[in-house]
Protein backbone atom coordinates (compact mmCIF):
# COMPACT_ATOMS: atom_id res chain seq x y z
CA UNK A 1 0.00 0.00 0.00
CA UNK A 2 1.23 3.29 -0.94
CA UNK A 3 0.38 7.01 0.95
CA UNK A 4 -1.03 9.83 -1.22
CA UNK A 5 -0.50 13.37 0.31
CA UNK A 6 -3.36 15.76 -0.62
CA UNK A 7 -4.07 19.36 0.90
CA UNK A 8 -6.38 17.68 3.13
CA UNK A 9 -4.45 14.85 4.46
CA UNK A 10 -3.19 11.21 3.81
CA UNK A 11 -4.94 9.06 1.24
CA UNK A 12 -4.11 5.19 1.09
CA UNK A 13 -3.29 3.88 -2.39
CA UNK A 14 -4.38 0.21 -2.88
CA UNK A 15 -3.59 -2.01 -5.75
CA UNK A 16 -6.36 -4.48 -6.71
CA UNK A 17 -4.91 -7.51 -5.09
CA UNK A 18 -4.59 -5.55 -1.98
CA UNK A 19 -8.50 -4.90 -2.58
CA UNK A 20 -9.25 -8.96 -3.76
CA UNK A 21 -6.96 -10.27 -0.44
CA UNK A 22 -8.76 -7.95 1.81
CA UNK A 23 -12.32 -7.60 0.83
CA UNK A 24 -13.42 -9.17 4.21
CA UNK A 25 -12.38 -6.09 6.02
CA UNK A 26 -13.40 -3.48 3.11
CA UNK A 27 -16.97 -1.64 1.52
CA UNK A 28 -15.70 -1.13 -2.30
CA UNK A 29 -17.39 2.13 -3.49
CA UNK A 30 -17.60 2.75 -7.80
CA UNK A 31 -17.36 6.50 -8.05
CA UNK A 32 -18.03 5.98 -11.63
CA UNK A 33 -21.30 6.87 -13.63
CA UNK A 34 -24.53 4.40 -13.09
CA UNK A 35 -23.50 4.28 -17.12
CA UNK A 36 -20.09 2.42 -16.48
CA UNK A 37 -21.15 0.52 -13.63
CA UNK A 38 -24.13 -0.94 -15.32
CA UNK A 39 -22.00 -1.99 -18.20
CA UNK A 40 -19.00 -3.47 -16.09
CA UNK A 41 -18.19 -3.72 -12.38
CA UNK A 42 -16.40 -5.31 -9.50
CA UNK A 43 -19.04 -7.99 -7.96
CA UNK A 44 -20.29 -6.66 -4.72
CA UNK A 45 -19.00 -2.40 -5.48
CA UNK A 46 -21.85 0.13 -4.24
CA UNK A 47 -22.25 2.81 -6.76
CA UNK A 48 -21.87 6.29 -5.22
CA UNK A 49 -21.14 8.30 -8.47
CA UNK A 50 -18.60 11.16 -8.53
CA UNK A 51 -20.96 13.67 -9.68
CA UNK A 52 -23.61 12.91 -6.92
CA UNK A 53 -20.84 12.10 -4.28
CA UNK A 54 -21.51 13.02 -0.79
CA UNK A 55 -18.91 11.97 1.80
CA UNK A 56 -21.76 12.13 4.74
CA UNK A 57 -23.37 9.25 2.97
CA UNK A 58 -20.54 6.69 2.94
CA UNK A 59 -21.51 3.78 4.75
CA UNK A 60 -19.75 3.72 8.33
CA UNK A 61 -16.41 2.79 9.07
CA UNK A 62 -16.85 0.39 12.16
CA UNK A 63 -14.60 -2.74 11.36
CA UNK A 64 -14.72 -2.05 7.46
CA UNK A 65 -12.62 -0.06 5.91
CA UNK A 66 -14.01 2.10 2.73
CA UNK A 67 -11.92 1.93 -0.66
CA UNK A 68 -12.84 4.22 -3.62
CA UNK A 69 -12.48 2.96 -7.23
CA UNK A 70 -13.16 4.58 -10.78
CA UNK A 71 -12.39 3.58 -14.06
CA UNK A 72 -8.51 4.51 -14.16
CA UNK A 73 -7.67 5.57 -10.07
CA UNK A 74 -8.58 9.55 -11.19
CA UNK A 75 -11.84 10.11 -10.00
CA UNK A 76 -11.27 7.74 -7.00
CA UNK A 77 -8.61 9.88 -5.89
CA UNK A 78 -10.67 12.98 -6.40
CA UNK A 79 -13.37 11.12 -3.95
CA UNK A 80 -10.91 10.34 -1.43
CA UNK A 81 -9.90 14.35 -1.09
CA UNK A 82 -13.43 15.15 -0.78
CA UNK A 83 -13.50 12.62 2.12
CA UNK A 84 -10.62 13.53 3.86
CA UNK A 85 -11.88 17.44 3.40
CA UNK A 86 -15.34 16.17 4.89
CA UNK A 87 -13.94 14.80 7.80
CA UNK A 88 -13.64 11.06 7.22
CA UNK A 89 -10.28 10.11 8.88
CA UNK A 90 -9.70 6.98 6.97
CA UNK A 91 -10.01 6.79 3.12
CA UNK A 92 -8.63 4.61 0.76
CA UNK A 93 -8.57 4.18 -3.42
CA UNK A 94 -7.84 1.67 -5.63
CA UNK A 95 -4.80 2.23 -7.94
CA UNK A 96 -5.46 2.20 -11.46
CA UNK A 97 -9.27 1.36 -10.71
CA UNK A 98 -11.11 -1.13 -12.74
CA UNK A 99 -8.34 -0.92 -15.71
CA UNK A 100 -5.60 -2.48 -13.16
CA UNK A 101 -8.68 -5.20 -12.05
CA UNK A 102 -9.10 -6.23 -15.44
CA UNK A 103 -5.39 -5.93 -16.70
CA UNK A 104 -4.28 -8.03 -13.44
CA UNK A 105 -6.96 -10.88 -14.47
CA UNK A 106 -9.54 -10.34 -11.62
CA UNK A 107 -12.92 -11.71 -12.19
CA UNK A 108 -15.36 -8.76 -12.64
CA UNK A 109 -19.20 -8.28 -13.94
CA UNK A 110 -19.32 -7.60 -17.59
CA UNK A 111 -22.38 -7.49 -20.19
CA UNK A 112 -22.40 -9.93 -22.86
CA UNK A 113 -22.53 -8.37 -25.89
CA UNK A 114 -24.86 -11.19 -27.92
CA UNK A 115 -27.60 -11.30 -24.92
CA UNK A 116 -27.10 -8.04 -23.00
CA UNK A 117 -26.83 -10.37 -20.09
CA UNK A 118 -24.90 -9.96 -17.22
CA UNK A 119 -21.73 -12.12 -17.26
CA UNK A 120 -18.54 -12.86 -14.76
CA UNK A 121 -15.53 -12.22 -16.90
CA UNK A 122 -11.56 -11.83 -17.26
CA UNK A 123 -8.98 -10.29 -19.21
CA UNK A 124 -8.67 -12.89 -22.35
CA UNK A 125 -12.38 -14.15 -21.28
Amino acid sequence: MKIEKTEFGEVEVWTPEEVTRRRGEIVLIDVRTPQEHALERIQGALLMALQEFRPDYLPGQEGKRLVLHCGSGVRSGKAAALCLKAGVKQIAHMEGGLAAWKEDGLDYTGTDLATGAPRTMRKGG
